[in-house]
């Protein structure tokens, strides 16, 4: 639902690689956005309407997009996708993210379109820290790509879930990420991806950042 860049983009990816898409959008014009070779559906409508999602297929789809620029619609196009018609693979786009993380917890994959850009930047210009990537539905645990203090390298992966109380769930290396285990060590330049307890955020982040305790 939506076919603004994101969206346009979005459909022309997944016909790409093959999938059979639907495009809904409540203006014609719109689906200009789109490749003349563009095989797939448009239907001109409200994402959130019955008929018009029928008409788009979603008694057979396996996966609902909804990203529009509005907040409301797309919250209620993915709930009525997936409470209505049983879609289990949906997500929306949503500017704010205070809402953006209640949906979340509701169970509506999002999308916060305003935090993921603000952390893009402030990993450019800040980057010790670390950046969250997911947020589980209970908003109890995250995945976090975290910088480290020169100090940590050398460091067994062991130790360091062992004084963060987080877990590695891989690490990026050469520009590469891999899958580790336990007896693997830090490298200059590993960048590390971790599991991390929400209320622990700011304590292993403050931690990794500075250096090591010898």
């Amino acid at each position: 639902m939506g076919c603004g860049r994101v969206g346009a983009t979005l459909a022309t990816s997944l016909e790409e690689s093959g999938h059979s898409v639907a495009v809904v959008d409540q203006n014609p014009e719109a689906f200009r956005r789109l490749p003349a070779e563009f095989a797939g559906r448009k239907v001109t409508g409200v994402g959130f309407d019955r008929d018009t999602l029928v008409q788009a297929g979603i008694e057979d789809a396996y996966a609902f997009a909804a990203v529009s620029d509005g907040d409301n619609s797309n919250i209620l196009a993915a709930r009525v996708v997936r409470e209505t018609y049983g879609v289990d693979h949906v997500v929306a786009r949503i500017y704010d993210p205070g809402r953006a993380e209640i949906y979340q917890r509701l169970g509506i994959p999002t999308v916060a379109t305003v935090r993921w850009t603000a952390d893009q930047v402030l990993r450019r210009l800040l980057p010790m820290g670390a950046t969250q990537e997911y947020l589980d539905p209970s908003g109890r645990v995250a995945l976090v790509r975290a910088d480290t203090h020169v100090t940590w390298i050398g460091t067994p992966l062991a130790l360091i879930e062992e004084e963060t109380a987080a877990r590695v769930a891989f690490l990026t290396r050469g520009g590469t990420a891999q899958l580790v285990d336990a007896e693997a060590v830090l490298q200059d330049g590993d960048e590390l991806c971790l599991l991390v307890p929400v209320e622990r955020l700011g304590k292993v982040e403050r931690m990794l950042a500075t250096k090591k305790e010898s």
